[in-house]
């Protein structure tokens, strides 16, 4: 089988192309770019993945273009769930490609990942290669976890800290600070003679 597989990132493909190899699967990759935020770690990635195709002699797809914009617009005030729009067009992406480049199937290194909703990956995966006509590969690859991390080390790989929107790039390193006791809240200035806000 032909089978193009969705990259999110280098490490994340390390044990699922391991595993498809060995299956005997003729894999080419597609790096997908519109979620990943900001411009520099876009680019920090895709620089990663083709150093570590060029070892693994994998054929990769490169999406052109950085439509950040259209991302944020569609997530804007349903930033809680942002993961199954991401998820929808990543994998719509992908599937569209691998129809047009005539694949067997496509699938995702979304599917490595013990962070990820594999129910709704799944299923949004599916309905697509229905809408599109194509199937998807469903297969569970987080048990070569750690594997992945292991190797990913040792091949001294850039290891994002952060799934890839800004959303997820702001939980991971924005932390509300408590006032220390007997400090205002909020400090406000004096605003006609008055001071508002909470003390």
């Amino acid at each position: 089988m032909k089978l193009l597989l969705h990259i999110c990132c280098a490490p994340c493909a390390i044990y699922p192309l391991k595993i498809l190899k060995q299956e005997g699967f003729d894999v080419m990759g597609f790096f997908y770019r519109h979620n990943i935020h900001p411009y520099r770690e876009c680019q920090r990635r895709e620089e990663t993945l083709k150093i570590f195709a060029t070892s693994e002699d994998l054929r990769v797809i490169y999406q052109k273009g950085y439509d950040m914009e259209e991302f944020i617009r569609n997530v804007a005030f349903r930033e809680k769930d942002r993961c199954n729009y991401c998820y929808h067009n990543r994998l719509q992406a992908t599937a569209r490609i691998a129809k047009k480049g005539k694949f067997d199937g496509f699938t995702s290194t979304l599917l490595y990942s013990n962070f990820q909703k594999h129910d709704t990956i799944e299923q949004v995966g599916e309905s697509i290669g229905r809408t599109e006509g194509i199937p998807f590969f469903y297969r569970d690859f987080r048990k070569g976890w750690k594997e992945g991390i292991t190797v990913s080390k040792e091949r001294n790989m850039y290891r994002q800290p952060y799934c890839g929107c800004i959303y997820s790039e702001k939980e991971r390193y924005f932390r509300e600070q408590k006032p220390e006791a007997g400090t205002p809240e909020v400090s406000v200035p004096e605003v006609g003679g008055q001071r508002s806000g909470k003390r």
